[in-house]
């Protein structure tokens, strides 16, 4: 089911939005605070005290935020799609950080996966 919603827009022009487009947009974020997840489990290891508890309250935060993203998602789009797309973009997401911030290899096999990885969330959308 693609519905559209009507936005009043500048200069009285009707905008259109379809519901279907805000899903993968919402899914996107999802997936973002996927890899936020995953990333305070990273710094979590390394982390004591007061430090420790404040990045286990990121994650429980960015968890949270990711299902409920994810599963408003997944009203609109099949969860065939939705998923694998949710599971890819924070995996992909979770190696750039992991790279960028916790000092992890970057390494010809990785980048050739990730690269992977992102042709099929691609073509996920295509196809969704």
């Amino acid at each position: 089911m693609n519905l559209t919603v009507i936005l009043s827009g500048d200069g009285g022009s009707d905008r259109f939005i379809s519901l279907r487009m805000m899903s993968w947009v919402i899914l996107v974020t999802a997936g973002l605070f996927e890899a936020s997840f995953a990333f305070c489990l990273g710094k979590m290891k390394g982390a004591s005290g007061t430090e420790y508890y404040l990045w286990g309250a990121g994650f429980l935060a960015s968890l949270v935020l990711s299902m409920v993203l994810l599963a408003r998602a997944a009203q609109t789009l099949p969860i065939g799609t939705a998923y694998p797309v949710w599971t890819g973009i924070g995996a992909v997401g979770t190696v750039v950080l992991g790279v960028l911030f916790l000092n992890e290899p970057m390494t010809v096999a990785r980048m050739v996966f990730i690269t992977l990885l992102i042709v099929s969330i691609i073509g996920l959308k295509i196809a969704g």
